[in-house]
């Protein structure tokens, strides 16, 4: 499995979640040994220019942050997009590190059917006016070449249209919307007759106040005999001995006992963050 983040140039530079996630990348705990990142940078967030949203030059500049590869790669040019996310794969693959590729293209039309870019960016639209379409430049180069020829360009573009075409004019029809389908493939056995997932319905999870008290007194004793434990510690654990045998819970005491009774059910529980191992809650 090799797992691939698609970003928005000015989400990339802006959202703190990239940043975070890159320092979570190398994590023993937490890595998906090397994440592939492709960023769609067409130099423009909603309506704000570059210069407007962010500080660096690039808005992969984060990426630096963990050493990761970055590629910058004319998205005009398909076939040198194929091999920067090659070569990006073939770094994964042998070091396991993340590696970032950002496709450098433009945007052609506003952000939304309402919106008219000539409105906050004249100039650079001006400029995107003139751009030959990628697919027409590409088009022009391979039948230049004598790789296609345009019957069969054109044969392609009618073949595309037509399955847009026959899917638009199927969805009128559509009166119910399955659920189910959007999943390109449900497990066996997750959905009942009508539909819904099963986990929508929830078994009863309560347990016997006798199994509360075992998981109270377990949680509130020292697993080692004659082990010398901080003081404090010592009297965090009579408070908590106390309060079950007084029928009380605290936070700390709920969540032992949840974490206990998922335990005893021979579940795996997994805990993990620094004040997870300290033990600070």
């Amino acid at each position: 499995v090799m797992s691939i983040l698609l970003h928005g140039d000015a989400a990339f530079a802006g959202q703190g979640v990239v940043y975070e996630t890159f320092h979570l990348s190398d994590l023993p705990s937490y890595t998906t040994n090397g994440t592939i990142h492709v960023v769609v940078n067409n130099q423009i967030g909603f309506t704000t220019d570059p210069r407007m949203a962010r500080s660096s030059p690039y808005p992969t500049d984060v990426a630096r942050v963990v050493n990761a590869p970055i590629f910058h790669v004319n998205a005009d040019d398909p076939e040198a997009v194929m091999y920067v996310c090659s070569v990006a794969a073939e770094w994964r693959n042998t070091f396991n590190k993340d590696v970032v590729v950002d496709l450098v293209c433009y945007r052609r039309r506003g952000h939304n059917e309402m919106d008219e870019p000539m409105f906050t960016q004249p100039l650079m639209y001006k400029q995107i006016h003139k751009q030959v379409p990628v697919l027409k430049k590409y088009a022009d180069k391979l039948i230049a070449d004598g790789t296609v020829t345009l019957q069969e360009f054109e044969e392609e573009i009618a073949k595309y249209d037509r399955i847009c075409e026959e899917a638009y004019t199927r969805s009128k029809d559509k009166k119910i919307l399955h659920i189910k389908h959007w999943l390109d493939s449900p497990w066996p056995g997750f959905f009942n007759a009508d539909g819904e997932p099963k986990s929508m319905s929830c078994p009863p999870t309560g347990i016997s106040e006798e199994l509360l008290t075992h998981i109270g007194s377990v949680a509130s004793s020292v697993p080692v005999q004659d082990f010398k434990i901080h003081s404090g510690l010592s009297r965090i654990l009579k408070a908590r001995a106390e309060m079950t045998q007084n029928r009380l819970v605290d936070w700390a005491l709920a969540e032992y006992m949840a974490f206990g009774s998922v335990l005893k059910e021979g579940i795996h529980v997994r805990l993990s963050g620094q004040d997870v191992e300290r033990g600070t809650f």
